[in-house]
């Protein structure tokens, strides 16, 4: 219901003020993450995972993958009601011990259609593949 409010307030202020506003419900929904020569701490290969969101929505995260330099991630992250032009986010961390540490952070605007992307880090370089499908 506050999805609703939200929605119908962001229309009426956007006619009232006269101001373009792309209020597109979406789907948009990624897979195929995978990454190569991710790099953790001096003593061992990564125990990497990848958290994603799209605008606001935290979509979730990935599987923990032990010692994996070059992992691939199985499953997808689904999002629904997004707003045309949000950016979808993917961090990729190294699950350690103590706190786990970032190995960066890949962001795109995204695009109708279907995208494959690759996204250099200081750390490795991520793959995935996302798809944008919206009504207006």
């Amino acid at each position: 219901m506050a999805s609703l409010s939200l929605s119908l307030g962001l229309l009426v202020l956007c006619n009232l003020a006269l101001v373009h506003c792309d209020l597109y419900d979406g789907h948009v929904r990624v897979w195929g993450l995978s990454a190569s020569n991710l790099k953790g701490d001096f003593l061992s290969q990564p125990d990497p995972y990848v958290k994603v969101w799209c605008g606001p929505a935290f979509g979730g995260m990935s599987s923990i993958l032990k010692n994996q330099a070059n992992p691939t991630w199985p499953g997808e992250f689904n999002f629904v009601d997004i707003i045309h032009k949000s950016v979808l986010k993917l961090e990729v961390w190294d699950n350690n011990v103590g706190p786990d540490h970032r190995l960066g952070t890949c962001t795109t605007t995204i695009r109708p259609g279907r995208h494959t992307e690759t996204c250099h880090l200081k750390k490795g370089t991520v793959y995935y593949t996302y798809s944008y499908d919206y009504s207006h």
